[in-house]
């Protein structure tokens, strides 16, 4: 049985995507941080959980050793932050690129250790239409999710050798408690944007994992999963 490292894996897109995977038959493990309630929630669907800070070395080295074999890595963990730059502090900048881009770079590199030694697995590191396009009032967040696409691209030419791919899908507005933010006026207005007319879910952005996941000659591409929001 193959085993699949989601990160952020117990609530919106993280808990879509190890759903997926477990009607799959993976093996199935999630990493939180905080979330206990939605822990509780996807163990009780037969997802395996550990708590981990994935920004922090220690606890990203002690969770790939209570895992052992990792087939599949998911680095979906991740934090958002809206302010006008002026305001924000180098606390917060800090915090940004240390889970959205350290915590990728932690878990893909203690994952590479034994998909190497097996010639083979698969890396997905989930970025952001903002990634692509840049938001305004979220320079640091679109940062870190344009630093996602640069290091999936690097990653999938240095471990394609070791018959490694590595792929990235980047969400546009999806239906999840990250969004919950934003009003009802908000959301419509954002909705009009979009041309297919709708906002995302998590299992659209499943689905561009899957895809992912079964097709072995794809590597080193993003996925944009936005309805077209991001054409211009």
């Amino acid at each position: 049985m193959k085993t699949v490292l989601i990160t952020g894996g117990v609530r919106g897109i993280g808990k879509s995507i190890a759903l997926a995977f477990l009607k799959k038959g993976y093996r199935v493990c999630a990493a939180y941080s905080k979330d206990e309630e939605g822990a509780a929630a996807v163990r009780a669907l037969g997802i395996e959980t550990y708590l981990a800070d994935v920004s922090n070395e220690a606890a990203v080295q002690a969770l790939f050793e209570k895992i052992g074999k990792v087939d599949v890595l998911i680095n979906n963990a991740g934090v958002a932050l809206v302010k006008q730059i002026q305001d924000v502090t180098m606390e917060e900048f800090n915090r940004v690129m240390s889970i959205n881009v350290g915590g990728a770079f932690l878990c893909a590199r203690e994952a590479a250790k034994g998909m190497i030694s097996r010639q083979s697995g698969l890396i997905v590191n989930i970025s952001s239409v903002w990634g692509e396009v840049g938001g305004s009032c979220e320079s640091v967040y679109s940062a870190s999710k344009a630093a996602l696409l640069g290091f999936t691209k690097a990653l999938a030419k240095e471990l394609g050798w070791s018959k490694i791919r590595v792929n990235s899908v980047s969400p546009g507005v999806i239906d999840t408690p990250m969004n919950a933010r934003f009003s009802e006026e908000e959301m419509q207005a954002l909705k009009e944007e979009i041309p297919v007319g709708r906002i995302g879910t998590g299992e659209d952005v499943a689905a561009a994992v899957l895809f992912l996941e079964e097709n072995e000659y794809v590597t080193g591409v993003d996925i944009p999963v936005n309805g077209g929001f991001s054409i211009v």
